[in-house]
């Protein structure tokens, strides 16, 4: 059954209702915590490890956010739960994770690709199959399969950078690093800045993997100024499927080389590593040099191990290159893989890009609030057999990544009670619904800003915008307004 939580204004017998003790709930949910197993930090709400689960204080009773607005118009309040409840609320054999659960699922993707590559091979040949068009048309079909089971793996990878392949972080590393080396992804560069993006999830300044666009910076792109964003015309389509296309092309490799879509404040690295640098070309900040300030110096030798397996898997691309024919090395491996950047990106741009997640400023941020920034989607067969469920139960993973994902359906079911109408997920219309958000999302979700009636902590609580005329428009505001409205120019600009 499709959720209700994603759906806009227009049907508003599935709008999310308003409660008026919404907030006075939700500072039992604040952390002060980047993690519930990370060590304190400061929190505008709270000094303790105890607010994770103790009782909201009159005084939090009695702050007034003002109207907050998701994109489709649906008053938002922010979450009332806390972590101690959810995990309460799963059953003990979900956090159970057997090593060789893990390696029956990587043999299964392997025998998959192996199985693929000799049908193919053998048997789609001139000698079978004469005919250039049709052999060309099912050697497309394979790039576009292998490009599945390579993603499968890809998941697999993931599962081990999270600790949820099996009790053994000897086992779980050595497979992830095989793995991601494999796919050319460099392991455990990616497993520490992705481990920060789950201690900062939904955070403007913190987050190490999705940042949206600012008010101000989208303004800035546009040679504009903020106040000037909501008189501009209509955005034609072909510029948005442009920058689709784009997007899922090379989305991938510029995160890992410039850090694209991550934080761009590493001046506040703690051991100075980020002074003078910055996302972009040539900035410093990317996930192959071990100077890079998304790793403390003690990580440095793990940047190198990561680089280590890229070359050698490069080296042995190359070899097969020289023995077999660059071409089929293409056909073969290249295309397999460009289809797997194209998943990564669709899967991790979906699961944080909707109109209806808010985004936050530090001064409104808490860990269970920003782990409730994300939305689970549909993907059938392929989603739930071929990606390993890495699509329909990403809400839960945000929460309790430890979780393997054989157990994430039924651990997801468990938590939805608990997170009420915070838990968000939009599977209208299956498998087709998903490749439809990748649209709808990009025309819907261009930047974001605070809600026009915003007060107080309110306004640090960012919500998507777009200049295609779709949902809640964006907040009009003479020049001299705008410093009033809490957007000033640049304080949370990302690159």
């Amino acid at each position: 059954m499709a959720s209700t939580t994603a759906l806009p204004r227009k049907a508003p017998a599935l709008r999310r209702t308003a409660t008026t003790d919404s907030y006075a709930a939700s500072s039992a949910a604040s952390s002060v915590l980047a993690s519930p197993l990370d060590s304190p930090r400061g929190s505008p709400s709270s000094t303790s490890l105890s607010s994770l689960s103790s009782a909201p204080s009159d005084v939090e009773d009695e702050k007034d956010m003002g109207v907050l607005l998701d994109t489709y118009g649906n008053e938002f309040q922010v979450p009332d739960f806390t972590i101690k409840e959810l995990r309460d609320a799963i059953p003990t054999h979900c956090f159970e994770r057997s090593a060789a659960t893990g390696m029956y699922y990587v043999l299964r993707d392997f025998a998959c690709l192996a199985a693929t590559f000799y049908l193919f091979h053998n048997y789609v040949t001139p000698a079978t199959i004469p005919s250039t068009p049709v052999r060309t048309a099912l050697w497309a079909v394979y790039t576009f399969v292998q490009g599945l089971f390579g993603t499968g793996l890809w998941v697999l990878a993931h599962e081990c950078g999270h600790q949820s392949f099996s009790p053994s972080k000897v086992i779980n590393d050595t497979v992830g690093w095989t793995l991601h080396s494999l796919l050319l992804v460099p392991y455990f560069s990616w497993k520490i800045s992705h481990g920060k993006h789950h201690k900062a999830t939904g955070h403007m300044q913190r987050d190490m993997v999705f940042v949206p666009k600012t008010r101000s910076y989208y303004a800035n792109v546009l040679g504009k100024k903020v106040h000037e964003v909501s008189e501009l015309m209509e955005e034609t389509p072909i510029a948005t499927l442009i920058h689709s296309v784009l997007q899922q092309l090379f989305g991938w490799p510029l995160y890992l080389i410039t850090n694209v879509t991550g934080h761009n404040f590493h001046e506040k690295q703690i051991e100075g590593k980020g002074v003078g640098k910055h996302n972009g070309w040539f900035g410093g900040v990317n996930h192959f040099n071990p100077s890079s300030p998304l790793y403390e110096r003690r990580d440095e030798k793990l940047i190198l191990l990561s680089d280590a397996g890229i070359a050698l898997t490069g080296f042995a691309l190359y070899t097969l290159g020289k023995t077999f024919g660059f071409t089929n090395m293409l056909v073969w491996y290249g295309l397999p893989y460009l289809w797997v950047n194209h998943w990564l990106v669709a899967i991790t741009f979906l699961q944080h890009t909707d109109p209806t997640l808010p985004h936050y400023d530090n001064e409104a941020w808490t860990y269970v609030r920003g782990a409730a920034a994300t939305i689970d989607r549909e993907f059938g067969f392929i989603g739930r057999q071929l990606f390993h469920g890495i699509i329909e139960t990403h809400v839960l993973h945000h929460y309790v990544s430890v979780i393997p994902f054989y157990h994430a359906d039924e651990a997801s079911e468990a938590i939805k009670p608990v997170m009420g109408k915070h838990y968000r997920a939009d599977t209208r219309g299956g498998p087709l619904g998903f490749i439809r958000a990748m649209w709808s999302s990009a025309r819907w979700c261009q930047w974001v800003e605070p809600s026009a009636e915003a007060k107080g902590e309110g306004r640090h609580v960012h919500f998507f915008r777009n200049r295609n005329g779709l949902g809640v428009k964006p907040a009009k505001m003479a020049p001299e307004g705008v410093r009033k409205a809490g957007m000033v120019v640049g304080a949370q600009d990302s690159e």
